[in-house]
């Protein structure tokens, strides 16, 4: 199997656009976990376990772990995901941008330490920055495109003059025809666009077709679920992983703040699903 193939096992299973991401803040955990030493692992897992009826896959950022020097749990985790919960992928937000031999050695963070179905990847320094990753057949590998942070505007809307691509092409745009063009000769490419730019989120789903999506920013960004979904999902309502991260991981902070989670997850896997519905139909 893939992380493209198990994505669309998960859609279909979970009936869920829903990507839950895993951001652990030990300063926002409850207090009763406060004296572990492996909080940070103890918090997420009760997470997974309480969301994973509700998810199509798992996005834990690696700079909250390597922060708390807890890299271990993090490895854990991941291995926990797998064994609990197989089918999720599992997606490493580690946003790596590098060449060569230092490539190398990340992709082999990710996928033979970790363990992780994919990783999202800065695509600004070329190709030959993203092909060690796809030298591990079956894994994926989630380019940054049009995020959705307000500073991404800064050069992912500029426009190119270059001559290869299209009038007027912009940045991000070239990043979309790229990676559903040459760069994606293994099917293990996918994107990030944000919640927050619905316009360029329905001109990368027309650039890419029915590539995978990773769409951070509903919630606490601003994004509007209704507008993403009917920008960004296929013509059979998937096509789109909905990251969600603090509004799930911090519903509670008592000792409910697993079963507050997965009310959450619930509610935001239902509006996603409702959205999805509304694209099916036209």
């Amino acid at each position: 199997m893939s992380f493209v193939s198990d994505l669309k096992a998960a859609w279909q299973r979970a009936d869920s656009l829903l990507c839950v991401g895993l951001d652990p803040d030990p300063a926002r955990f409850p207090a009763h976990l406060s004296w572990r030493d492996d909080a940070i692992l103890e918090f997420c897992t009760q997470i997974v376990d309480a969301t994973a009826q509700y998810a199509c896959s798992f996005k834990p950022q690696i700079a909250y772990f390597a922060s708390c020097a807890a890299e271990q749990q993090l490895q854990a985790l991941i291995a926990h995901i797998h064994q609990r919960h197989p089918g999720i992928p599992v997606i490493l937000d580690a946003k790596r941008g590098d060449i060569g031999s230092t490539a190398e050695h990340y992709a082999r963070e990710a996928f033979e330490r970790y363990r992780a179905d994919a990783v999202t990847l800065s695509p600004y320094m070329g190709y030959d920055s993203i092909e060690p990753y796809l030298a591990y057949p079956g894994r994926g590998a989630i380019l940054l495109c049009r995020t959705s942070n307000a500073g991404g505007s800064d050069l992912q809307s500029l426009t190119l003059a270059d001559g290869e691509g299209p009038a007027a092409e912009r940045l991000f745009e070239r990043v979309a025809r790229l990676a559903a063009g040459r760069w994606n000769a293994g099917g293990q490419l996918g994107l990030v666009v944000g919640a927050t730019f619905p316009r360029e989120l329905a001109r990368v789903r027309e650039l890419v077709a029915d590539m995978p999506l990773l769409v951070p920013g509903i919630g606490a960004q601003g994004g509007d679920i209704d507008a993403s979904v009917a920008a960004g999902a296929t013509a059979d309502g998937t096509g789109m992983l909905v990251n969600s991260s603090r509004a799930i991981l911090y519903a509670s902070r008592g000792e409910d703040f697993a079963q507050a989670a997965a009310r959450v997850a619930a509610e935001t896997r239902d509006a996603l699903r409702a959205a999805a519905a509304r694209k099916r139909l036209g």
